[in-house]
Parts: structure tokens; sequence; C-alpha cells
């Protein structure tokens, strides 16, 4: 059972956690936000396309559950990316430079072997 100074964040949309662990969870002022796919909430399937499309996909996903926790994505400070080809690099800085709108948070961006459900990206945030 979680601690009770924890808040256990979850909404309907986005995707539902894929395991034993939560969409979000606040710890104090900060919100942890578990990694966002880019699965469509609804028919819980990869959107079409290719890695753009499931990065923006995925920032829709991040954005819903970072606002389930009384946040906002002007609010994020610090993102993790995990990209399946870091040839992708350039376009996923494309979706996500688009998708903060001139909010510069910390970033890492990783290449990873493998990905859940073979996706192409991930992400996953620290927010205020």
């Amino acid at each position: 059972m979680s601690h009770p100074s924890l808040g256990l964040i979850s909404t309907p949309n986005a995707p539902p956690a894929g395991g034993p662990y939560t969409q979000a969870i606040r710890v104090g002022k900060l919100l942890f936000v578990s990694g966002s796919l880019g699965i469509d909430p609804v028919s819980n399937k990869f959107v079409s396309g290719g890695v753009a499309e499931q990065a923006e996909q995925a920032l829709k996903n991040l954005k819903a559950v970072v606002e389930a926790g009384g946040s906002t994505v002007g609010q994020v400070v610090k993102t993790t990316v995990f990209l399946a080809d870091m040839n992708d690099f350039a376009t996923i800085n494309e979706v996500y430079a688009r998708f903060f709108a001139g909010h510069k948070p910390a970033r890492s961006c990783v290449q990873v072997a493998r990905l859940p459900l073979d996706g192409r990206f991930e992400i996953e945030a620290i927010a205020r």
C-alpha cells in the first residue's frame, strides 16, 4: 500500500499503466510522470504513422497526465526521452519543440535496445 503522503494520479485521457505502476505520482510539489508511449487512449493501440506521430501522441498523453496531476506543460522541469533509433533525433526534436512552444525543460535523450510494445518513442517527466 502506498504511503498517505503520495498522491497516485490516473486519468482515462491517457492509456492506462501497463504494469504494476501508476501514470504519475505526486510527492509534495513535484509530479513524477511515468513513461508515455504513442498509444491512443481510446483504441489502446499505437497511432498509425511513424516516429513523429508516435511522439505527438505520447506528448498528448503526457499532457493529459500532467494536467490530471494538477500541473501544466509549462511547469515540466525535466524530461527523459527514449528512442528506438537515434536517427530519429531531428524528427522528434521538431515535434518536441512544437509541443513545448518555447518552454525548454531540462532533457535527456537516449537510444534504447527496445521500448515497450516495440514503440519508437517514449517520454517521462517531472513537473511542479
